[in-house]
C-alpha cells in the first residue's frame, strides 16, 4: 500500500497532544539512528499519555497495532524533537490525521519520512473511536471510516505523500534527481 492510500486501525486522541506524551524526555538519549535504538523507541510510543489511557503498544509485538493516529488541534506541540516522530514511525504509525499541527512536528514528519501528516477540517476525533478502521485516500482528499461516519475531506497533501513514501526529504531529492545519489562503497 502506498503513502497515497493508507488504511488501518485508528488510535484516537484529543487536542494538544504534545511531544512529551508521545515520548517523555527521559528517553531522548536513545539514538533513533541505530537499529537497536529505533526498536527501543517503538516500545515507548505514547508512553507519556495520562494513566488510564488505552494501551498504544502491544507488549508482545513491541509495536502498535494502530497505524493511524487521529487527533484534534495542535498535534505535536511542545518541544521540537524529531524523536517524537521517529517513535511513532518505529511503532508502526503511517499517518496522523489532525485538525492542526505544531509547525515543527509537521515538518519533522515530512523531512524524516516517518509518517504522513494529514489535515482534516472535520473533527474526526469526535467521529471515530479507537479500534475503528480508517482509510486515507490522499489523491481523493478524503478519509473514509468503516464505522459508518460520513467521509471527511482532507486538505491537499500534494508532494508530501511522495516525500514520505520515498523515506524523507533527502531520499526524495535523490530519487527525483535534485541531489546526487549516494556513492556506494565498492567491495
Amino acid at each position: 500500500m502506498s503513502a497515497k492510500t493508507i488504511r488501518g486501525v485508528a488510535y484516537v486522541l484529543g487536542d494538544n497532544i504534545d511531544t512529551d506524551q508521545i515520548l517523555t524526555a527521559e528517553y531522548l538519549k536513545i539514538n533513533p539512528s541505530s537499529p537497536e535504538g529505533y526498536a527501543q523507541l517503538a516500545t515507548l510510543a505514547m508512553c507519556g499519555l495520562p494513566e488510564g489511557s488505552l494501551p498504544f503498544i502491544d507488549p508482545e509485538l513491541g509495536k502498535s497495532p494502530y497505524t493511524i493516529v487521529i487527533a484534534g488541534q495542535n498535534f505535536g506541540c511542545g518541544s521540537s524533537r524529531e524523536h517524537a516522530v521517529a517513535t511513532l514511525g518505529a511503532a508502526g504509525v503511517r499517518a496522523v490525521i489532525a485538525q492542526s499541527y505544531a509547525r515543527i512536528f509537521f515538518r519533522n514528519c515530512v523531512s524524516t519520512g516517518q509518517l504522513l501528516p494529514v489535515v482534516s477540517n472535520v473533527r474526526l476525533c469526535d467521529r471515530v473511536k479507537t479500534g475503528d478502521i480508517v482509510e486515507v485516500a490522499v489523491d481523493e482528499q478524503v478519509v473514509r471510516c468503516e464505522n459508518g461516519a460520513p467521509d471527511a475531506a482532507i486538505e491537499p497533501v500534494g508532494e508530501l505523500a511522495s516525500i514520505v513514501e520515498a523515506g524523507g526529504l533527502f531520499a526524495y531529492a535523490r530519487a527525483v534527481g535534485k541531489i546526487a545519489a549516494r556513492e556506494t562503497a565498492e567491495a
